[in-house]
Formats: structure tokens, C-alpha cells, sequence
């Protein structure tokens, strides 16, 4: 939770140390928290969206259809093949026995809520060394988001486009601020003087 009259904004993890951590995660047996942060990143979706997931929807075909919390807009998310192994791991791992249950509830058997993950994440970024200032629910979508455009190449803008729309963002402007895309071009204006 922020401070009150504090500007604060989640920061995305680079794909790689994503991926070193989701491993990291299932070794030490944390096989929801590896789940979740692998999802968060693989789909793109808001926590309150990753909390609806049901093992059945992850499981039962190459991609599945949540209906946005925040939009109440549908969208198919589209499950990639090599992450499924994964989902598949910590299915297995965990012995799940009802396909209709949460993917993600405690020990108590409730789903977690978006401030106790928060808490998690917090206690994660320690104890796995992880290199970002703002690690939230939040900082999995932005690594995605992130991951859409660097692979795109020189096909950048139309990514935005693309990812401009998967967030129901108004327009490619507000998605360029959202990954902080926007901001790091401008700091990298100061990097074209010489000395």
C-alpha cells in the first residue's frame, strides 16, 4: 500500500529473471506463487482476473475466457504450449483432485486477496534478491506487456497497437505510459549529448 500523497506505480521484471524466478518459485516447492507469477506474465491479465482462474480453465484446451472484473469485457486468452508444462508441474505437484477449483488459494483453502499477494511479493523480492524497486500483482502484467514489444523488434509500434488493445487502453499513448515506455525515451534524450 502506498503512502497517502505518494505517486507509486509497479515496475515490471525483465523476462528472464521472470522465468528464473517462476523456477526458482516450483524448486522450493511454492508451486501457487510460481503459478501465479508465470500466469501473471504469460497472459497479461489483472490480478483481480488471475484469482478467477479455475485449474480447468488452464487445462482443458489451448485457451480459455475470462470476463475482465474492471471492464466487464470478454477475452480469450490463449495458453502457450511451452507454459503449459508448467501449469501441468504444479497441477501435478499439488494433487489437485477438483479441476473447478481455484488455482490460487492458501493453505485455508480461500482465494488469496490482491493485498496478501502483495504481502508475498514483498517477502519474494527479499528473499530471492530480485533487482526492481516496485514488485507488486501489477509488475507480472507490465512484464508482459514489456516482453510483447522487445520481441516485436521493428515491429514495435504495431505491438503497442496490439498490446494497446488486450488493455482496453484508450489509445497507443497510454500504454507507452503504462510500460513506461514513454518516460524512458525521454530520459534517453539526455544520453544523445556528448562530452
Amino acid at each position: 500500500m502506498s503512502l497517502k500523497n505518494s505517486y507509486v506505480t509497479s515496475d515490471y521484471i525483465e523476462w528472464d529473471t521472470m522465468l528464473s524466478l517462476v523456477r526458482r518459485l516450483y524448486r522450493d516447492k511454492e508451486y501457487r506463487l510460481s503459478l501465479l507469477v508465470g500466469c501473471g506474465s504469460f497472459f497479461g491479465l489483472r490480478i483481480s482476473d488471475l484469482l478467477t482462474l479455475t485449474w480447468g480453465m488452464l487445462l482443458d484446451g489451448h485457451s480459455f475466457i475470462v470476463v475482465e472484473k474492471k471492464t466487464g469485457k470478454r477475452r480469450e486468452i490463449k495458453v502457450n504450449a511451452n507454459f503449459q508444462k508448467h501449469i501441468v508441474d504444479c497441477y501435478k505437484a499439488l494433487n489437485i483432485l477438483d479441476k473447478n477449483e481455484k488455482c490460487f488459494i492458501s493453505r485455508k483453502k480461500v482465494v488469496y486477496s490482491t493485498q496478501r499477494i502483495n504481502v508475498l511479493f514483498k517477502s519474494i523480492k527479499t528473499q530471492y534478491g530480485l533487482k526492481i524497486e516496485h514488485f507488486s500483482t501489477h509488475s507480472m502484467r507490465k512484464t508482459f506487456g514489456r516482453k510483447v514489444v522487445e520481441a516485436a523488434g521493428e515491429n514495435s509500434e504495431f505491438a503497442l497497437i496490439k498490446l494497446s488493445e488486450l488493455f482496453n487502453h484508450a489509445d497507443v499513448m497510454t500504454t507507452r505510459r503504462y510500460l513506461g515506455l514513454r518516460s524512458q525515451e525521454l530520459l534517453e534524450t539526455y544520453d544523445m549529448l556528448s562530452f
